[in-house]
């Protein structure tokens, strides 16, 4: 059996009970969007800032975590390179996604690539910003298998989450993506915050690859937390080809780590 989590860490601003989640939930692939990595940061929190918006992010997140799950190795996936602040001082930090695979399994074919624009390395980019996707092939030595999984941070648009032509854009790109790694007829797990509504095109295209969603085909009604103040309660889902046997699915309410809840798969 494997057990996968899909989290949008959210710059790892609650900090201390999603440090204690990701080492209590004992998984063996944690795929996280909203990653921040700052090698040179003066401190452990930092600001980002924005047009009149300001948010906390952990400095170290990538780094933080990688400590906390040694029996792990850990992959970032940055797509840009702007500035966080300490106070008036600017730090240059990179944010993206984070993959973190159990040792005991082999990472056997791997791409990352973007989905949306380039990447930014010298400062946030423009709205709809840059937005990547990480693909792994792996090997379950335990069960005698290999399977893909693959995650994404899906663009974020001011005017919502209704379909665009950028997002049918962005959802050719991530099956692409797929195609370079993925043995078609092996299992095969799409997750992520992908931004988009339960009835957005995105679906009807994965679905050419075999892919269902288990968020609505299992009637959950909602992926955010109470830290999540607006409404539209759906951004995150996890899509699974036929030959996954699901042993367990949950869109995580309790504890609360982010404004976005957990997804946890349990599989073989």
């Amino acid at each position: 059996m494997l057990r996968i989590v899909s989290l949008n860490a959210w710059g790892g601003r609650l900090h201390a009970p999603l440090m204690r989640y990701l080492t209590d939930v004992d998984a063996d692939v944690i795929c996280l969007q909203e990653v921040a990595r700052t090698p040179k940061a003066p401190s452990d929190w930092l600001l980002y800032r924005d047009h009149g918006v300001e948010l906390q992010q952990r400095a170290n997140l990538f780094d933080e975590i990688r400590a906390v799950l040694p029996g792990h190795d850990g992959f970032f996936a940055p797509t840009a390179r702007g500035d966080l602040f300490d106070g008036d001082r600017a730090v240059p930090s990179e944010f993206g996604l984070a993959t973190f695979v159990r040792s005991s399994l082999t990472v056997i074919a791997q791409a990352q690539d973007f989905v949306h624009g380039a990447f930014s390395p010298d400062g946030w980019g423009a709205h709809p910003r840059a937005r990547n996707a990480h693909c792994l092939r792996l090997f379950n030595h335990e069960d005698g298998f290999s399977m893909t999984i693959a995650q994404m941070h899906g663009l974020r648009d001011v005017a919502g989450k209704g379909d665009t032509p950028a997002r049918d854009a962005q959802t050719q790109a991530l099956a692409e993506l797929v195609g370079r790694v993925w043995h078609g007829g092996e299992r095969l797990v799409v997750c992520g915050d992908f931004n988009v509504l339960p009835d957005s095109r995105m679906f009807g295209s994965l679905a050419k690859l075999g892919l269902t969603d288990l968020i609505t085909s299992r009637g959950h009604t909602d992926t955010r937390t109470s830290y999540y103040e607006k409404p539209g309660r759906f951004a995150d889902y996890m899509l699974v080809t036929p030959d996954i046997e699901v042993i367990r699915f949950d869109a995580v309410a309790e504890p609360e780590v982010s404004d976005h809840r957990a997804l946890v798969l349990e599989m073989r």
